[in-house]
C-alpha cells in the first residue's frame, strides 16, 4: 500500500516514520516543513492509496482530485478539516480513535490557569523587562471553573482539578447527569457559567453552533476578573471581540494556543501583556505525539484488514 503522508508533524517524527516504514515501506513524506492545501496537496497525495492527515483540508475538491486515495488516517484529534459526508458517499474509510492526546491537551489548561491566576506569566515578562511586580494573583484552590465540552479532555481537565477543591461548571450538549454527579460538579447554562466562573476553559469541537461561541456578548456577561482558556479550536473565540475585553479591562486574562490562521499575523493581539499566547502545541508532548503517530498507524492496519 501506497502511503502519502503531507502532515510535517508525523514527516519529522524519525520515530513514527520508522515504525510506519516497518509496515509499509512504500512511504512519501513531507521533508519540506510546509503545510500543503488545496493543488500543492493534491501533487502530493499523488497515486497514494491512503493518506495520514493532520489539519490539512480534505475538501470535496481535494478528495475528487486524489481519486487513488481509499482511506484517511488522522494523526490528531477532531475532524473538522475532513468532509466526513463527501468521504462516506465516496466509500473512503476514516481511521480515527478520539482522546489519543487528551491528557496533554488538559495539562496545558491546568498549566494557562495556574500561569494567569497567579500572574506568573505577566510578572515573569515584567521581571525580564527590569519592572519588580510582588502582585502574585490568586489560589486557584477553590475557584469557580466554568468548562464547556466534557468530552475526553474535558474530563480529564476535571480529575487534574480534583484536588484543588474547585467549584467546576459544565455544559455540553450531551446530557451525562450520571458522570456529573459522580466526579461532582454542575450542569449549568452557558449563560451562567460566563457569569459565574472565574475561568472559563473551552473543549469543543468546532461546529456551527461553537463557532465564536466566545463573542462580544459573552465576554461582556463575564466577571471583570475572569480569565478565559481556548486549546480547542480558534475559531470558538472571536479574536477581535477578545482583544478589545483584554485591552480595556472587561476580563483580567486570556491564554490560546489556537488561531484563527496559524502561524497567526495579528502582532497587535499576540502583544497583550495579559494574553498567553502558545503555537498549538497543546497536544505535542513527546507521549501524545508518539500516541497519535501510533493511533494513525493502527488505523491503516484496520483499513487493511477491512479490505
Amino acid at each position: 500500500m501506497k502511503i502519502a503522508i503531507p502532515n510535517k508533524a508525523f514527516s519529522f517524527n524519525e520515530t513514527l516514520v520508522a515504525e510506519l516504514k516497518e509496515k509499509y515501506p512504500d512511504v512519501k513524506i513531507n521533508t519540506t516543513g510546509i503545510r500543503y492545501n488545496g493543488q500543492e496537496l493534491i501533487d502530493f497525495i499523488g497515486d497514494a492509496e491512503a493518506v495520514i492527515v493532520g489539519l490539512e483540508d480534505f475538501n470535496k475538491h481535494i478528495i475528487d482530485s486524489c481519486p487513488s486515495v481509499k482511506a484517511l488516517a488522522k494523526y490528531g484529534v477532531g475532524l473538522n478539516n475532513v468532509d466526513l459526508d463527501y468521504c462516506k458517499e465516496k466509500g473512503i474509510y476514516i481511521g480515527w480513535k478520539a482522546g489519543v492526546n487528551r491528557l496533554s491537551v488538559a495539562e496545558m489548561a491546568m498549566g494557562f490557569m495556574l500561569m494567569l491566576i497567579r500572574n506568573l506569566y505577566v510578572t515573569s515578562n515584567q521581571l525580564k523587562n527590569g519592572i519588580w511586580n510582588k502582585d502574585g494573583g490568586m489560589d486557584l484552590s477553590k475557584r469557580t471553573i466554568g468548562i464547556i465540552g466534557v468530552g475526553h479532555i474535558g474530563k480529564e481537565l476535571i480529575r487534574l482539578l480534583q484536588p484543588f477543591q474547585c467549584r467546576i461548571l459544565v455544559n455540553d450538549i450531551i446530557e451525562q447527569d450520571d458522570y456529573y454527579a459522580s466526579v461532582g460538579v454542575e450542569a449549568v447554562s452557558k449563560e451562567e457559567l460566563f457569569q459565574q466562573a472565574d475561568i472559563i476553559t473551552l473543549h469543543t469541537p468546532l461546529t456551527a453552533k461553537t463557532e465564536k461561541l466566545i463573542n462580544e456578548e459573552a465576554l461582556t456577561s463575564m466577571k471583570n476578573s475572569a480569565l478565559v482558556i481556548n486549546t480547542a479550536r480558534g475559531e470558538i473565540v472571536d479574536l477581535p471581540a477578545l482583544k478589545v475585553a483584554l485591552k480595556s479591562g472587561q476580563i483580567a486574562g486570556a491564554g490560546l494556543d489556537v488561531y484563527y490562521e496559524e502561524p497567526p499575523e495579528d502582532t497587535e493581539l499576540l502583544a497583550i501583556e495579559n494574553l498567553i499566547n502558545t503555537p498549538h502545541i497543546g497536544g505535542n508532548s513527546i507521549e501524545s505525539v508518539l500516541a497519535m503517530g501510533r493511533s494513525a498507524i493502527d488505523e491503516l492496519i484496520q483499513y487493511q484488514e477491512t479490505t
